[in-house]
């Protein structure tokens, strides 16, 4: 049992309304569910990236301001199953390019996936996969002068609020050096019936990796969740471009976690916010980023305008 989980999820319940940190879908289920979520036909967030990695592969190897003389760590944060960034890694690996390959997530079981499909498929790459926090593995890396490119993908940052994103994007300044340079993916403002169904598809594989946070809240820290006595309840508000995923509770009732030694009572209709997600435009992530020492270089969009790619210099 991890003690920050145990933590988090204390805090959250104990909060009115209730809430539940996003990053604790990702166990071993809901890293399998994530990925089959990847390839639902209404997800159309993946896809959309991914032509943009597989069309502009050229561009965004430009972008990123290397040069083939001289070595760079192209570093990514939160990198799940690397499917678009392989076409990168080919691409610079293809080119003559020389830098090592830095991914970094939360779960060691999606990081251990990724770097045994990319030995096989790129055997000339080299990897260096980095367990744990983003800012805890960017502060060793930040010991080294090595030039550096950093990838934040998949609209990761659409998980916080505005305001702390402008926190977390002038944190992760901190660690990089002037010409340094982040390709940050986000999703474009659209029209709800576009966005919900990628929050709430038709077969439930959304409902069952919002769900797996109770079984996983139940195996870890001995509580008797009934998971039939929930829903998912995806909610996306159009003119200010957020998604919000709720647990909702169907019933009256009351939910022991014995690893906390407490009783967590829900009304029905009662909510626990399980996920925000973001949706930009330029204007916005501009905004986010005003106070920071990031300007942005290069956009590129994929050819339906649902996605963006945005790249920016560290000053």
């Amino acid at each position: 049992m991890s003690d920050q989980f145990a933590k988090d999820v204390a805090t959250g319940l104990g909060t009115t309304p209730k809430t539940l940190p996003s990053k604790y879908f990702y166990d071993a289920i809901g890293d399998s569910l994530f990925i089959k979520i990847m390839d639902l036909p209404e997800y159309y967030l993946t896809r959309a990236e991914m032509e943009i990695f597989t069309t502009q592969t050229d561009a965004l190897i430009e972008a990123l301001g290397q040069t083939r003389d001289k070595h760079f760590e192209l570093v990514e944060l939160g990198a799940g199953d690397g499917q678009k960034t392989a076409y990168l890694l080919a691409g610079l690996l293809d080119e003559g390019y020389d830098f090592t390959y830095v991914p970094v997530d939360i779960s060691k079981n999606v990081l251990e996936l990724l770097e045994a499909r990319l030995r096989e498929q790129l055997p000339a790459l080299k990897i260096m996969p980095k367990v744990g926090d983003y800012f805890q593995q960017l502060n060793i890396l930040h010991e080294t002068h090595t030039p550096r490119a950093l990838l934040y993908l998949g609209s990761n940052l659409g998980n916080l609020t505005d305001e702390k994103s402008a926190l977390f994007m002038g944190q992760l300044a901190k660690y990089l050096k002037p010409k340094d340079r982040l390709v940050l993916g986000v999703d474009r403002i659209k029209a709800a019936e576009i966005v919900l169904p990628a929050y709430d598809d038709a077969s439930g594989v959304t409902a069952a990796f919002n769900l797996n946070l109770l079984t996983r809240i139940n195996r870890e820290l001995g509580a008797d969740f009934d998971l039939s006595a929930f829903r998912h309840a995806p909610i996306y508000n159009e003119a200010s471009g957020v998604a919000v995923s709720y647990l909702e509770s169907l019933k009256d009732q009351a939910v022991h976690v014995s690893k906390l030694g407490e009783t967590y009572a829900f009304k029905r209709g009662e909510t626990i916010k399980t996920e925000i997600s973001r949706k930009y435009n330029r204007e916005i992530v501009a905004n986010i980023i005003h106070d920071t020492p990031f300007e942005i270089s290069t956009t590129l969009l994929d050819s339906q305008n649902y996605f963006l790619d945005i790249i920016m210099l560290r000053t």
